[in-house]
């Protein structure tokens, strides 16, 4: 049978540490300290034990050529079994089929290899936030002090003050004024519907495609509201809706060119259960009215940067530009927004019918109308959006 290395994989030593008895009992701390392997293979996505004989196989099998397995001769046997079976090594027999795909595709993929690998193993699957605060004891800013100790100074100066260069501060416009009233929402009303008239707008400001430039008949660039790498403009919005006027609770597709939303087969549970699961149980932000999954087409980008450093990281900058689009746009329409990392994406991408190799979820938005209430913490401290209480009213929690 011919094999071949994946084609993306790095190999980790980790030290491990087990009690000891004799070692405490000759004078020593009781502890002895081993390495053991772990294998991140992109395809995989999934960290992968393997044994010193296993990575020494590792380093003869190439990752392009397809060699005979019997090359590698019989010792090799039982560790090359073990690695085929592990999805490390790629078997041209129809019993290694699965993990052929999952490789091919990621070949095929244009990924640079520590992008790849960034990416593949960022991904949560079902982790609950909330949880993890509470349990750590870092819900709280007084909460993190507390555990983590004095973050680093919220400023940091380079020069004295003496040889600073004071610029002039101008009366602000209405833009300014925008941009002051711009926070992050942790409280939606959940009773009021939004209007489709006011999603449509935001998402045409957002996401659609102001203008396009056709240079051949299958190479299109378009124009948006937001920067892109390249002009290549790699990332979908995909929608979960619930409680917009006219528009049926769901999940969908926004269509940049047509400015339409595309329904998508309706989730295995209900929307609400979906946001909040989503947004590792955030439940602060699973109350808005709309969110927004940025999920990048990487084929798209790829095309143009193949294999290259930068590649992946011009993404994560064209997610915030058109995060900071979205802000903007629902704080002039009197809504709130957030945008947070802190997902599930395999459950959205499931939701999506999304392959991570090719399409992934790199963050949410979200946005719906303010509640009248602070109920969960907002960072307001100019007070742009919550006012301080006066005198006989309880005060925010």
């Amino acid at each position: 049978m011919k094999v071949r290395r994946c084609s993306i994989l790095h190999l980790e030593p980790r030290e491990q540490v087990e009690f000891d008895l004799a070692a405490l009992l000759s004078g020593g701390d009781g502890l002895a300290r081993g390495c053991r392997w772990v294998a991140l293979a992109a395809h995989l996505g999934e960290e992968v034990a393997v044994d010193e004989a296993e990575c020494l196989l590792l380093g003869r099998i190439s990752p392009e050529s397809w060699t005979d397995a019997a090359a590698f001769g019989g010792d090799a046997a039982r560790p090359l079994r073990s690695l085929l079976r592990k999805g490390l090594v790629i078997g041209r027999h129809p019993r290694h089929s699965a993990h052929r795909a999952r490789d091919e595709a990621m070949r095929q993929g244009h990924w640079h290899p520590l992008a790849a690998t960034f990416h593949a193993f960022t991904r949560w699957v079902d982790a609950d936030a909330v949880r993890a605060m509470q349990e750590t004891g870092t819900s709280t800013a007084a909460e993190l002090r507390q555990q983590l100790g004095s973050p680093p100074p919220e400023v940091i100066s380079r020069a004295g003050e003496g040889d600073r260069l004071h610029l002039a501060r101008e009366a602000g416009n209405e833009f300014d004024q925008l941009l002051e009233r711009r926070v992050t929402c942790r409280n939606f009303d959940t009773r009021r519907p939004l209007p489709a008239a006011m999603v449509a707008r935001l998402l045409g400001r957002v996401f659609s495609a102001q203008s396009a430039v056709r240079v051949t008949d299958d190479t299109v660039f378009l124009k948006k509201t937001s920067p892109s790498g390249g002009g290549l403009h790699p990332i979908e919005a995909y929608l979960l809706v619930r409680n917009v006027e006219g528009v049926a609770d769901g999940v969908y597709h926004y269509h940049p060119l047509a400015h339409a939303l595309e329904p998508l087969p309706a989730p295995a549970i209900p929307v609400e259960q979906l946001m909040l699961a989503a947004l590792a149980q955030q439940h602060w932000f699973a109350d808005a009215h709309v969110l927004v999954a940025l999920s990048p087409r990487y084929a798209r980008n790829f095309w143009k940067y193949r294999f290259h450093a930068k590649a992946y990281r011009a993404i994560v900058l064209e997610a915030g530009h058109l995060s900071q689009t979205l802000y903007l746009a629902a704080t002039e329409l009197g809504l709130g927004a957030y945008v947070t990392c802190a997902i599930n994406e395999a459950l959205l991408e499931q939701a999506f019918g999304l392959d991570p190799v090719a399409e992934g979820v790199l963050a949410v938005c979200g946005f719906g109308w303010r509640a009248a209430e602070m109920e969960t913490m907002e960072l307001d401290p100019a007070e742009r959006i919550w006012k301080a209480p006066t005198a006989g009213d309880p005060p925010a929690v």
